[in-house]
């Protein structure tokens, strides 16, 4: 039996099991976006984010005593947890305030550059995840339609006049969350267990967004509805504890840059989300982008499904 602090036995391809999960995941972070955006309406987004870090983390905590994880033990992984922390934080306050200014199908597209980031500093990291020639293209064609994309921010932007910003805000956004990867893998994180993994994240995000919005003087609501209620529900207990945690347990099982690749699909559930769900402006550049996203998700994948385990 390995002990908690043992390295994970890493798959050297994605199986039937983890695609599956997989596609279920990046269902639901599609839909995620649709649901922060919903709120913005009765709920700030900083004051949004703080409350779904906080809610989220103590789920978590309450799951690790079920399943007697040492989430508390002592194991060097403090340092990465509480720079993971910082980057997962400034990650989410830059989803939640950039859609205060670009749509959600908008953002769930940018979000998904953080595997340019992955892939170029996954070789630093693990020399056995470098990525073949064909494969990068795939990235650079995913990357092209996004960038197209973004360009129509400073034309005629369908969303309105500060659409870059939000935008802008979403490229941000997965910057941090590529460099959160990175150094999940890089320090003793990546043989922590996920659920710690994953607490010291919501638990430094939850105290950064709490001061965030109360230094920059958020409102408390006075109502929240209903359907904002039902999407803070979703947000915290599906997407920010159960899937997230899944997602941090696949990380510690099958490479990183296959796996951030894969996440690819989400732009293409979110922007079907954001169209049939808010009724968001569908461009003929935001179709192209989720196009060329999809094209480079086959081309990402298509020796993996080739090359022997």
């Amino acid at each position: 039996m390995s002990t908690p602090n043992a390295e994970p036995v890493r798959k050297a391809a994605l199986d039937a099991r983890a695609t599956l999960i997989l596609l279920v995941c990046c269902t639901l972070w599609g839909l995620n976006q649709i649901a922060a955006k919903v709120t913005l309406v009765d709920v700030p987004p900083l004051l949004q984010a703080a409350w779904r870090s906080t809610g989220a983390v103590v789920l978590l905590l309450a799951w690790a005593h079920w399943r007697r994880v040492p989430v508390w033990r002592r194991d060097g992984s403090l340092a990465g947890g509480l720079v993971a922390g910082l980057l997962f934080g400034a990650e989410f306050a830059c989803i939640f305030v950039g859609l205060q200014f670009t749509a959600a199908s908008r953002m769930v597209v940018y979000l998904y550059l953080a595997p340019f980031l992955v892939a170029l500093g996954m070789p630093l990291v693990s020399k056995g995840e470098r990525l073949s020639a064909l494969q990068w293209v795939g990235l650079v064609v995913a990357f092209a339609g996004v960038a197209g994309a973004f360009a129509e921010g400073f034309q005629k932007a369908p969303v309105g006049p500060r659409q870059w910003v939000g935008d802008a805000l979403g490229v941000a956004a997965a910057v941090f969350w590529g460099l959160t990867t990175l150094v999940i893998r890089a320090t003793r994180l990546s043989q922590a267990p996920a659920e710690k993994t994953l607490a010291y994240q919501l638990a430094v995000s939850a105290v950064l967004f709490w001061l965030m919005a109360w230094g920059l003087g958020e409102p408390w609501p006075h109502h929240v509805s209903d359907l904002s209620w039902v999407s803070m529900g979703f947000q915290t207990v599906v997407v920010a504890f159960a899937s997230f945690l899944t997602w941090f347990w696949l990380m510690r099982h099958y490479p990183a840059a296959k796996l951030s690749s894969f996440t690819l699909v989400t732009p293409l559930a979110g922007l079907a989300f954001g169209v049939l769900l808010l009724g968001e402006p569908l461009t003929l550049r935001l179709v192209v982008a989720a196009a060329a996203v999809a094209l480079g998700l086959v081309l990402i994948n298509f020796q993996t499904s080739r090359r022997p385990s």
